[in-house]
């Protein structure tokens, strides 16, 4: 089975066609959307379609996989499932064992890139706390800000979302920073029900 895609006006789709045809396609699933695209249905199709002893043939990796990690993620799954997998342009073939090996570096390169990220990541946050600074964005929170939701919210005019809106936060933000917000809410409803 083939798979092609084609996502810019100059890309003309019918080359990639012919050169599935040419590999021995007898079926051909062909998408107009960008890589990046999350949802490309007739990708769906093609991988709904595959059964055990097929194998997926692309004109080049590129266009079947956004990005190396999802290429990893996807052909892995093709093998889980017996199912090969071919590209014409890098002569990859997953149903060799070179072609098997080949992709295996591939994804250990992958693992290993990603490792040394969150590596790097942990050593700049231990590096950034020793320093004084405790992660995340710095807080918009002051205490005249607290003050002002403290006083806004006992009046059951106004939502906890309205306040947070004026204030320029959001709801969670005063969840998290006034533990008795509820029962400030429950306060001014009381009061508005003792008025009455």
């Amino acid at each position: 089975m083939g798979y092609a895609r084609f996502s810019t006006g100059g890309q003309k789709l019918g080359r990639q066609l012919d050169t599935l045809t040419a590999a021995g396609c007898r079926r051909i699933f062909a998408d107009t959307k960008s890589g990046k695209n999350v949802d490309r249905p007739e990708l769906k199709a093609c991988h709904a379609f595959l059964a055990a002893g097929d194998t997926l043939v692309v004109p080049s990796l590129d266009r079947y996989g956004r990005s190396l990690a999802d290429l990893i993620t996807m052909v892995g799954e093709l093998r889980r499932r017996e199912i090969g997998f071919t590209s014409l342009h890098e002569s990859l073939d997953t149903t060799t064992p070179g072609g098997r090996l080949v992709f295996h570096v591939f994804a250990a390169l992958a693992e290993f890139i990603r490792e040394l990220i969150v590596a790097g990541t942990r050593e700049g946050l231990a590096a950034a706390r020793v320093r004084g600074w405790g992660g995340g964005r710095p807080s918009v929170v002051t205490p005249d800000l607290l003050r002002v939701a403290r006083d806004m919210l006992p009046n059951p005019e106004h939502s906890i979302t309205s306040i947070a809106e004026l204030l320029g936060v959001s709801p969670g933000t005063l969840y998290n920073h006034l533990p008795d917000l509820c029962e400030l809410r429950a306060s001014g409803q009381d009061r508005q029900f003792t008025t009455q």
